[in-house]
């Protein structure tokens, strides 16, 4: 009989599945991390909400653990690939709190639009300050969304219930899908400068680090009133501070914070800021609906492998896992690849399968290119919901397997159209296990992936990787590996080098002004 322990504050739900579908659960919440760690060893399944942390440390005492599920959507406190590595399945529940966290932004607009904490304080403190306290109307105001996924577009239905106009900055978001939702797609430039309320729902990515930073929070509305209950690092707080203390900003609402917790900040006592202790999935529905999806999830791994909503696992049968495995790892990062050298909105996918990938079920492995693709754009993507989120933006997948001879004992090629056009990439196992790249935008380029690479496409002429080692040798960034291909002498060239250090935007810009440089990119995999 599989073994669960349940070591945070839960549902009763939770316990209750469990012991139905046959499996001996142990409630322990608040364990220390010490008392934690004396008995992980004896549990198959480790059920968890935001306050039990599973570090590399405690995972080197859980000898027998299978599958740890996270009812919610982070896993900050989970070391995925700690876990990855000792063969460890790490589950979440994406969707179990997405009207919760959208209620939660709604609730947040409201208490801005009319000063709700201010003018509760001052009546209680025995004022009767009702002029002091001036609100404005939400109807027929603009309301802009920052990212219009599962729980912006719920927003979205929300504003346009009290009779907003909504815009939408997404550069996922179709014009089918937007037009079904209701919202009007903008760009971030023409969302900053009309909208009266801005509420964020994006992933905390290097391209939406600090979004609303110094420079775009100037380009705002003024008077504009801002809420997140996404992500910390989404807003330069300090400029959010200055922005309220200017009155250029007429409010801003907070939920989450660059640090947590968030016992501490300068924008605590600042007048018109209103925040909250991460409250965005604390609901007793919320929490109710979490429980029981991982519970579920988590019994169907533990008695028949059934894998749903895993961060490190496709979604495979038990057996067909050890022959898919390797390729999905290929189509992954085959899809990663292409979402970060397109980067616009991608209106189809079509992924090819030839040799002896044409004879394995190729569903799981599209399930991967779609999982590396929304990766570029969402950071609780998994092989379960990517397909659904493709779905949502109108993405046309398609799959076709090809008889036909190749180059390659097997290849997976996936193709995208967008507004630029179409691309494609291809890539092969070597050793019939390690991913390699063999082609980008019709190219042929032989490569490994790496954790940083940087992308280039220049003309073929003398000089130019000297040229651009010296450049990154000036900066101090040492190169790995350096990967070379081109359509003709002279003509287009891609180049493809693994580094051993992050560069940063400058230094990018100053190689995209090499002689004979188009396009230059950072590319991370991993």
């Amino acid at each position: 009989m599989p073994k669960v322990l349940i070591s945070d504050k839960m549902s009763p739900k939770a316990a209750e599945i469990f012991r139905a579908r046959g499996i001996e659960v142990v409630e322990k919440p608040g364990l220390t991390k010490e008392e934690l760690a004396a008995i992980i060893g004896d549990y198959d399944g480790l059920a968890i909400r935001s306050s039990t942390k599973a570090t590399a440390q405690l995972l080197e005492h859980a000898t027998k653990l299978k599958v740890i599920g996270r009812a919610g959507i982070g896993v900050d406190n989970v070391d995925v690939p700690a876990a990855t590595a000792r063969g460890i399945v790490v589950m979440n529940t994406p969707f179990g709190n997405s009207i919760t966290t959208a209620e939660h932004a709604i609730a947040l607009m409201f208490a801005l639009a009319r000063q709700l904490p201010e003018a509760d304080a001052s009546t209680q403190a025995g004022k009767w300050e009702k002029n002091r306290f001036m609100g404005v109307e939400v109807t027929s105001k603009t309301l802009g969304l920052i990212g219009c996924g599962n729980i912006g577009s719920i927003v979205a239905e929300r504003g346009l219930g009290l009779k907003m106009k909504v815009v939408a900055f997404d550069p996922f978001l179709t014009p089918e899908r937007a037009q079904d939702i209701g919202v009007e797609k903008v760009t971030l430039e023409e969302l900053l400068a009309k909208a009266d309320f801005i509420t964020l729902h994006t992933p905390l990515t290097d391209s939406t680090r600090n979004i609303l930073s110094a420079e775009n929070l100037a380009k705002t509305k003024k008077g504009v009133r801002i809420i997140n209950c996404a992500r910390g690092g989404l807003i330069d707080e300090a400029a959010l501070k200055a922005g309220l203390d200017s009155g250029h900003i007429a409010g801003a609402a907070l939920d989450v914070f660059v640090e947590e917790p968030a016992t501490q900040s300068p924008l605590f006592g600042t007048p018109n800021f209103i925040s909250t202790p991460h409250l965005g999935a604390s609901t007793d529905e919320a929490q109710v609906n979490v429980a029981i999806q991982v519970a579920e999830q988590m019994s169907d791994f533990l008695l028949t492998g059934g894998v749903s909503n895993a961060l490190n696992m496709p979604s495979l049968s038990a057996e067909d896992a050890p022959k898919l495995k390797p390729y999905m790892a290929l189509a992954e990062y085959l899809g990663h690849l292409i979402g970060q050298l397109t980067g616009d909105e991608i209106r189809a996918v079509t992924v090819e399968v030839e040799g002896a990938a044409a004879q394995l079920n190729i569903k799981p492995i599209t399930g991967a290119v779609l999982a590396g693709l929304m990766r570029t754009f969402s950071d609780t993507v998994n092989m379960v919901n990517a397909p659904t989120m493709a779905r949502d933006r109108n993405i046309e997948v398609a799959e076709v397997r090809h008889e036909r001879d190749t180059d390659y004992q097997t290849l997976v090629r996936v193709k995208v159209k967008s507004a630029s056009g179409e691309r494609s990439v291809a890539g092969t196992l070597f050793g019939a296990a390690q991913p390699r790249l063999v082609e980008i935008f019709g190219i042929k380029v032989e490569a490994d992936f790496a954790n940083r690479m940087i992308f280039i496409i220049n003309e073929d002429k003398p000089g130019f990787i000297g040229r651009l080692g010296t450049k990154l040798g000036e900066v101090g960034v040492n190169i790995g590996t350096f990967h070379l291909g081109r359509r003709d002498a002279g003509a287009e060239a891609i180049l493809l080098l693994s580094i051993d250090s992050p560069v940063d935007g400058g230094t990018l810009k100053d190689i995209a002004t090499l002689p004979g440089v188009k396009t230059a990119k950072a590319l991370t995999f991993g």
